[in-house]
Formats: C-alpha cells, sequence, structure tokens
C-alpha cells in the first residue's frame, strides 16, 4: 500500500460525557443569532432541553428554532433557506440524529448563496460547483450511527417511485466543531441504537475494505471496530451503561471520519436506493444487509481475485470482532460473516419486506445501486451478486 495520502478537513472534536455543557459557549463565539436545527422530536422536549435552554439562555444567545421531520428533501432545505436567509443568522446549531445533521449541513451552507440546492445535488441537477461561503456549522449528534459531525456531505431525500437520495458534498460544508457527548445515547430507544450502531459498524468495516484506504484511516478503522465490538451488544441490551455509550459514540465519530476520507462499499450502494423507494431507516438498512453483503463481497474475491489483499482485510477483522485467533484467513473471514449473521439475529434487525420490498423491486433497487459508494467496493460486483445481498435479506413467504 501506498504511504501516500491526503486528509480533508475535520471539524474541532469535543468529545466525553458532559461536553454539551461547552455548546453555549462555543456558539457564542460566532455570534448572537443561532438557529437551532433539530428533528421532528425535538431533543428540547427531552431530559436534556432544559438545561440546553438555560445555557443559551445565560450565554446571551437569541435563539430561533427550526425542526425537520423525518430525512431532509430538496424542498425542505429550500424553504428553510428561504425562511431564515435574511434573519442575520451568525451560526447554525444542528443537534440530533444523522437527518437533522445533514439538514444542518445544508442549511448552513446555502443561508448565505441562497441557491437551490439542487443545482449542488450529485447525480440529480446541474452538478453546479460549490462556492459558498457557508454559516458556520456547529453539529452535536444525539444518536451513534451515521457520523455525520465529521463529514463533508448532507444526504437528502426525495421519496417515491422516482425517488432518489442523494448528497450535497463540498469541504465547507464541514461543521466548525462536532461536540460528541455520549450522554445524549441514554435517550435512545433499542430499535434506534440497534440500526444506527450497525451503520457505524458498516462504515467502519467498508472504509477499511474500501479502495481508497489508507494508513490513517486503517488505524481508525480497526479502533473503531473494536469499540463497537465492545459496546454495541451490552448499549442495546442498557442504555444506562456509560461505557458502551462512549465506546458506541467514540466507533461512531470515527466512522464519519473514516467514510469521509475513503469511502464506502455495496451496503451503503444499496442503502441509497432502497431508502429511496421505500420507507426504511439508513441504519436498519445497513444493519439487515452488511452480513449478506459481507459473504457475497468475500464469495466473489474468492472466486475472482483470490489474490485481493481485501481478502486478508476480512480476515483481520474477523479476528478482530470475535477475538479468536483463527490461524487461516478464509476460516477468519467465515467468521466475520457468522459474527455478523449472530449480531443481525440478536439486534432484531427486519427484513426487507417489513416495508414493502419484493422481489420484483430487486431489479430496479440493483440498477440504481452504482453510485459513489460502490466504486470503492474491494470487487465489482455483478448483478447478479447485487441481487442475491438483496435475496438473502428479503424475508416473508417464498
Amino acid at each position: 500500500m501506498s504511504m501516500e495520502f491526503a486528509i480533508a478537513r475535520l471539524p474541532r472534536i469535543e468529545f466525553g460525557s458532559g461536553v454539551r455543557h461547552r455548546l453555549p459557549r462555543i456558539a457564542a463565539d460566532f455570534g448572537r443569532r443561532v438557529l437551532l436545527v433539530t428533528g421532528s422530536r425535538s431533543l428540547l422536549q427531552g431530559p436534556f432541553g432544559a438545561e440546553l435552554e438555560a445555557g443559551f439562555a445565560a450565554a446571551g444567545l437569541d435563539l430561533i428554532g427550526h425542526r425537520i421531520s423525518g430525512e431532509p428533501s430538496p424542498e425542505a432545505i429550500d424553504a428553510a433557506v428561504q425562511r431564515y436567509r435574511d434573519r442575520g443568522i451568525s451560526v447554525v446549531v444542528a443537534i440530533g440524529g444523522g437527518s437533522a445533521l445533514d439538514a444542518g449541513k445544508a442549511i448552513a451552507g446555502l443561508l448565505l448563496p441562497g441557491n437551490p440546492v439542487l443545482d449542488h445535488l450529485e447525480g440529480v441537477g446541474p452538478e453546479r460547483p460549490y462556492l459558498g461561503p457557508a454559516v458556520p456549522l456547529i453539529a452535536v449528534p444525539t444518536t451513534a450511527g451515521t457520523g455525520s459531525e465529521a463529514t463533508k456531505n448532507a444526504v437528502l431525500s426525495r421519496d417515491g417511485a422516482d425517488g432518489f437520495k442523494k448528497s450535497f458534498r463540498d469541504e465547507r460544508l464541514v461543521a466548525q466543531y462536532a461536540v460528541v457527548d455520549p450522554d445524549f445515547l441514554a435517550t435512545c430507544p433499542p430499535t434506534v441504537i440497534a440500526g444506527n450502531g450497525m451503520d457505524a459498524l458498516t462504515q467502519l468495516l467498508e472504509s477499511y475494505l474500501s479502495l481508497r484506504a489508507n494508513p490513517f484511516c486503517d488505524a481508525l478503522a480497526l479502533d473503531g471496530l473494536a469499540r463497537a465490538r465492545d459496546s454495541l451488544l451490552p448499549l442495546y441490551r442498557d442504555a444506562g451503561n456509560a461505557d458502551a455509550r462512549a465506546g458506541m459514540a467514540y466507533a461512531s465519530l470515527l466512522s464519519g471520519i473514516t467514510l469521509a476520507q475513503v469511502g464506502l462499499g455495496s451496503v451503503h450502494g444499496l442503502a441509497s436506493p432502497l431508502g429511496a423507494f421505500f420507507p426504511v431507516p439508513h441504519g436498519v438498512v445497513c444493519g439487515t444487509l452488511v452480513a449478506a453483503a459481507t459473504a457475497v463481497n468475500i464469495r466473489a474475491l474468492r472466486e475472482r481475485e483470490p489474490r485481493h489483499p481485501a481478502l486478508a482485510r476480512y480476515a483481520r477483522m474477523g479476528r478482530l470482532l470475535t477475538g479468536q485467533a483463527l490461524r487461516g484467513d478464509a476460516e477468519a473471514a467465515d467468521a466475520l460473516v457468522a459474527l455478523l449473521d449472530d449480531w443481525t439475529r440478536l439486534l432484531d434487525l427486519p427484513t426487507l419486506d417489513r416495508f414493502g420490498v419484493t422481489p420484483g423491486d430487486h431489479p430496479r433497487v440493483v440498477a440504481s445501486s452504482r453510485g459513489s459508494s460502490m466504486k470503492t467496493n474491494p470487487i465489482v460486483l455483478q448483478d447478479t451478486e447485487i441481487a442475491a445481498i438483496l435475496e438473502a435479506r428479503q424475508g416473508g413467504a417464498p
């Protein structure tokens, strides 16, 4: 592997239990007027809401709240930009899951330019270059999964038969600060922990296997995988486990850093059309497909490229995640697939039929799966192999 690589800009990271209390002071450094972007079930209604509002008030900040319902659409972003662009916003603070952070990222990027987001959306509009400038953004994740606090892309969706899930992507969209407080995970229900946690695990796995992998990101991905190994199931069983919360918040952060630098793979290639065509949460797609995709990738590599270095990487992850000193690489890679299958079952991740996907939909999903994520998969999969991933998790009556 070449030792030449480049690392794109990252946010300043504030990580740890209680760092949320620093948020008002950090925001005040950018100015007085704050646009607070949250999900539809606003964080401010939960147990952390009162202390955050009191902190913003004590810092003398003028707070303007905006809620995003579900995954952000281009239309929702454009409406928010037009609503707030003349309000003198000093800083955008996005608090919530990946959807809230992506929405905050896109809004912050367009408040000053004021143009429609479709101008810049990959694979949809004219793909005009983004010139900025962006309003400063502070990203505060309340789930452990997407790693959006560390990335340069805002994922936007349009639902329906002609739907899409595409990125507005530019290094100027990277948050100035990522404020990562594991305490927020105490309010996450098990289903959210399962889907988001498997999303983070998948991002770490796929970035370690990426055709653009580099030693810097490899070290982060392996450390993140070890944290997820030790934290995901304990957190799923008990959100009150402080060590597990910290471990998964850290793993998720690392997954965002690595995916932003080196890209992803086949699971995320499929997640894009599945999330656009069907009402399936992104984390659930990743969690339900990762074991099957891993098995298909390994089989394709063994059949067509048996000397490919990715096979040794699969083996290394197998040894790391199982904690077993397996001697043969083939045995270790197979152990990885078995472990991912076990986690899929233990986390009760649903099959695709639960979201209205039928076998008749598979060709359309496969045809729409070859976006940017699939381009860094360790091997180019054939359509039949991509379909096999879907078939393995289709579920329902035969």
